[in-house]
């Protein structure tokens, strides 16, 4: 009897788009942290399928290179040469529907029957994948994982999840969102339901309003001729940005488990009123030097930066503005929500910022009464910065190790829903549509400013 015969069975995780960039930087340093953690099975395997006729020693010397660099775990090399004994260079195309035979074959011979998906490539691909699973793969116990965008619009979004589901099954689907693997995205529901002194003054009687900032300081760079078609509102608000807000705002879950959090997510996301005054609710504009960019339309009125006012027609939170901003080339990176808590009289409000990028913490502003005789009031501050501390960057999970691990073990917590995405691409073609008939303006923004200064009348921002 020969080795393979008694073979235990194993399970997988097959890259499509194993060559690409996410796979380098995120997916192999991610799975690295796994196996260095113990979270991946004794069999577990990582096939990895690329166009390139690399050898397996020549892709594993450049997967060393990328895993040194971008692992979260202290690199060792005695450690790596254990993992790469996981990793299985696959070379086929993708798009040849023929060639997922040979790739059964493969499963077969290996004997994997736990599979995992991970489509690592443009979303022009995914359903010929599907497709090329569906005929030859038919027979796998098997998850999938999908990276946004997903769908250019709800249209084509409702196609291809059909053609996933019908193969897959609703519930083997995994959205991927790296913003819910950030650490303080996770913490606001700590923040939130664990506190006394916030769970109850999270409404509209103490809260004046919300505002989250995704502001990035770089440019389109390499995925130029994707966003080109896509724009802040479908690339940040329509995904990252109304999952945020669904954390921050949604009622506290009856029922434990993913399910309650996801309940109580479509809850929140479904209540968001439809802008009707686009004009004076959104604003939208282009940093000065965007149609200079290679591969950009010269005539392109995409939008490089979106901020929106919105309401949600619940009782919590009757009359109270959410802000929604991001863009590209702004003078600050950061990732924050800020809690505006009403003014006391003439004395101003109190303030919580929780940071989620790059620093990791939360920051409370409250007032009290300056030393000496006066009855002076003087803000102070709570600073708690979670990334300061080395030993929290050493043991907090990178967002991609954390959602990686959650699928694995069947965690769909940290996954955006079909529901959800549904009711966000809603909420985000409407107000598109209201945008190109109301005659909107596009306005321009200096590269290294926070954006068009017209976002100003919105509220004051707290950067």
């Amino acid at each position: 009897m020969t080795g393979l015969e008694t073979m235990k069975n194993r399970s997988a995780i097959t890259l499509f788009g194993g060559t690409g960039d996410l796979t380098y930087r995120k997916l192999l340093p991610a799975l690295y942290n796994l196996d260095v953690l113990g979270k991946l099975d004794d069999n577990f395997k990582i096939i990895v399928i690329g166009r390139r006729a690399y050898t397996p020693e020549k892709y594993i010397e450049i997967a060393r290179d990328w895993v040194k660099e971008y692992a979260r775990t202290k690199f060792d090399n005695e450690q790596f040469e254990s993992y790469a004994q996981r990793i299985i260079y696959f070379k086929m195309d993708m798009t040849n529907e023929e060639e997922y035979k040979l790739l059964q074959d493969f499963y077969t011979f290996m004997k994997i029957d736990q599979h995992v998906y991970y489509y690592a490539v443009a979303p022009s691909f995914f359903i010929t994948i599907t497709n090329g699973l569906k005929k030859y793969c038919a027979s796998n116990n098997a998850k999938v994982i999908i990276e946004k965008p997903f769908g250019e619009n709800l249209e084509k979004a409702a196609i291809l999840n059909d053609r996933l589901a019908e193969f897959f099954g609703q519930e083997e689907i995994y959205h991927i969102d790296h913003y819910l693997g950030k650490e303080m995205i996770q913490n606001i529901l700590s923040l939130r339901f664990k506190n006394v002194i916030f769970k109850g003054i999270w409404n509209k009687d103490f809260i004046e309003n919300i505002q989250i900032t995704a502001a990035e300081t770089v440019g389109v760079g390499t995925r130029a001729s994707y966003y080109d078609k896509s724009g802040a509102l479908k690339d940040m608000v329509q995904n990252h940005l109304l999952q945020v807000l669904s954390i921050v705002a949604m009622e506290e879950p009856t029922e434990e488990g993913s399910k309650g959090i996801h309940i109580s997510q479509y809850n929140l996301l479904s209540a968001i009123k439809p802008i009707e005054d686009v004009n004076n609710n959104l604003i939208m504009g282009q940093y000065i030097g965007y149609l200079d960019e290679a591969n950009i339309d010269p005539d392109s009125k995409t939008e490089t930066y979106a901020a929106l006012k919105l309401f949600v027609d619940n009782e919590r939170w009757e009359n109270v503005p959410f802000f929604i901003r991001t863009g590209k080339r702004l003078g600050d990176r950061q990732t924050q929500v800020v809690v505006q808590f009403k003014a006391v009289g003439d004395t101003p409000g109190n303030v919580l910022i929780i940071k989620i990028q790059p620093d990791e913490g939360v920051y409370f502003q409250f007032n009290a009464k300056k030393p000496g005789t006066e009855q002076e009031l003087q803000p102070i501050s709570l600073d708690f910065c979670q990334s300061c501390i080395l030993e929290n960057r050493i043991n907090t999970p990178e967002a991609y190790e954390r959602l990686l691990g959650a699928c694995l073990v069947g965690d769909r917590s940290l996954f955006s829903q079909w529901d959800q995405i549904v009711v966000s691409w809603e909420f985000i073609n409407n107000l598109l549509e209201k945008y190109h008939k109301q005659g909107s303006l596009l306005h321009n923004y200096e590269q290294g400013s926070m954006g068009p200064i017209e976002a100003e009348k919105f509220v004051n921002w707290i950067n």
